[in-house]
């Protein structure tokens, strides 16, 4: 196979022991895999909490300041796609299922099963679901995306080096970033991408399968589930090798168009002018309590330090073990923009269409649950967004369009990811070759159904923040050499000293 490095020998190697151990001792490793995460979360929640904070404020800091003038290329550099295209192909690869799956899910269950204040059924539950859902899904879940995609597009496109995880770390661990040091960065970005993609195609395998049994009363079991993720590999891995500028735009655009729909037919069905005035007080709430709910750890409440454990901290963990993946994606469709507009497009707009999202599908689960029309939080997870638009006019073509909404984001994510895995496991190179595309389509789709075999839900959640852990200190490291190469071109070509002279 062309250009294939070490990296995807022993990547390849350690991901099919663990499938082997998930096949043969599922119920072990379900156990190994929740101990360790007890560990981690009880242990690193404080660092998890700080670390994605200073991601954010590195972000904000580069927008405003006259660093953020400096391309993501070489300054004749043009970008490759337009605006909506790229903004639809960062959006699909960045949340895509996630949306999908939590946007009734995660505010009802805030408000009616267990809140973040301990307070569930009330009017003031209610805005504190939608206030941490918007916190969940904000700015900081984009600018840990925003800080991986950074560092690799600078790296890549202005200084001309490998597009690789390790590469970013040359200016400060010098020639080791090509040696031993720099293949196991890259190892351990291979794994935390693959864990984060696969338990994303977990959770999109079992809301297809809760769409359909709420539907057309298919079973809801480990079977079906298996069914719809051999379906979509197939898919996939047909969309894979079409290439970049073909399968995954062609699938990020209609993923855009499907969503746009499904949303504007919920809103106008649904509670509207509650949304309306529940998104804007959420929104006040939430740039008034960001500093506190970014360091809120709860240290003696157990109950309170439970539930951020459960979702917070799940939440940070997914999004870093998701990072060296859409880090690596956006950076890849990103040459040509400068560092302003590119904080500005993966930070602030995406965060904003999320808010929109969640008000849009929270409120609507969230009302009927108030109001006494349905028992939003008696449904499974995954069945919950069916339960609201069964109570909707077009209840079943709005059902319909999530399920294929679902499913494009799922393929989209997979197709996405082989293509990013074959990246990272050929030196960087910016086409990998079909045959290790396929490869890794296959290794995402055992994975998926191995931890989806060896305890569902909880063991993707399980091997996900376990995963996170050492790759955040690579993000760390990351972001320490990206201020460290940016400052410093900064002070050669004196863009700080430009702007007080023009001010003069």
């Amino acid at each position: 196979m062309k250009n294939v490095s070490i990296v995807f020998y022993i990547s390849v190697v350690i991901l099919a022991l663990l499938v082997l151990v998930g096949v043969t001792m599922p119920a072990t490793l379900e156990n190994v895999t929740s101990s360790l995460q007890d560990a981690i979360t009880n242990t690193f929640g404080w660092y998890y909490l700080i670390v994605v904070t200073l991601f954010v404020i590195v972000c904000l800091y580069l927008l405003v300041s006259p660093i953020g003038r400096i391309k993501l290329g070489k300054e004749e550099d043009t970008p490759e796609f337009s605006r909506p295209t790229w903004l639809a192909m960062l959006f699909s690869a960045g949340m895509g299922i996630g949306l999908v799956f939590y946007g009734t899910a995660e505010p009802i269950s805030h408000y009616a099963i267990s809140s973040p204040t301990g307070e569930t059924g009330t009017d003031q539950a209610m805005k504190d679901a939608m206030r941490y859902t918007f916190f969940h899904w904000g700015i900081h879940a984009w600018a840990i995306y925003g800080i991986i995609a950074l560092s690799l597009a600078y790296f890549t496109f202005r200084k001309g080096e490998r597009s690789l995880i390790s590469a970013t770390l040359k200016p400060i661990i010098g020639k080791q970033a090509d040696g031993f040091i720099g293949k196991i960065i890259d190892i351990i970005a291979v794994i935390a991408t693959v864990i984060g993609v696969a338990t994303t195609l977990g959770f999109g395998a079992v809301q297809i399968n809760g769409g359909l049994s709420y539907l057309f009363n298919v079973p809801s079991n480990l079977t079906s589930q298996f069914l719809i993720v051999l379906v979509v590999t197939i898919l996939f891995i047909v969309s894979a090798l079409t290439g970049l500028g073909k399968g995954i735009k062609i699938l990020s655009n209609t993923n855009m168009i499907l969503a746009l729909a499904l949303f504007l037919l919920t809103f106008i069905l649904g509670p509207t002018l509650f949304t309306l005035n529940l998104f804007t007080d959420t929104i006040g709430a939430y740039l008034q309590n960001l500093i506190n709910m970014s360091f809120r750890i709860a240290p003696l409440n157990e109950e309170h330090r439970n539930w951020i454990n459960g979702w917070t901290i799940f939440y940070w963990a997914w999004w870093i073990a998701w990072s060296p993946f859409v880090g690596i994606f956006i950076a890849r469709v990103s040459k040509g923009r400068t560092i302003r507009e590119f904080v500005v497009c993966v930070l602030l707009i995406p965060s904003l269409i999320g808010f929109i999202w969640f008000a849009t599908f929270g409120s609507a689960g969230m009302l009927l649950e108030h109001d006494g029309i349905a028992s939003i939080s008696k449904l499974a997870t995954e069945e919950s967004l069916f339960g609201v638009f069964a109570n909707y006019p077009m209840g079943t073509t709005l059902s319909i369009i999530a399920i294929i909404l679902i499913g494009t984001f799922f393929i989209t994510s997979a197709d996405s990811g082989t293509y990013v895995l074959g990246m990272m496991t050929t030196n960087g190179s910016q086409n990998p070759s079909n045959s290790v595309k396929v490869i890794w389509g296959v290794l995402l789709t055992a994975i998926a159904l191995v931890l989806l075999y060896s305890g569902g839900l909880q063991a993707l959640q399980n091997t996900m923040i376990i995963a996170a852990l050492p790759f955040s200190i690579v993000m760390v490291l990351m972001t320490v050499s990206l201020l460290k190469s940016l400052n410093k071109e900064a002070k050669e070509f004196g863009i700080g000293k430009l702007k007080k002279q023009n001010k003069k």
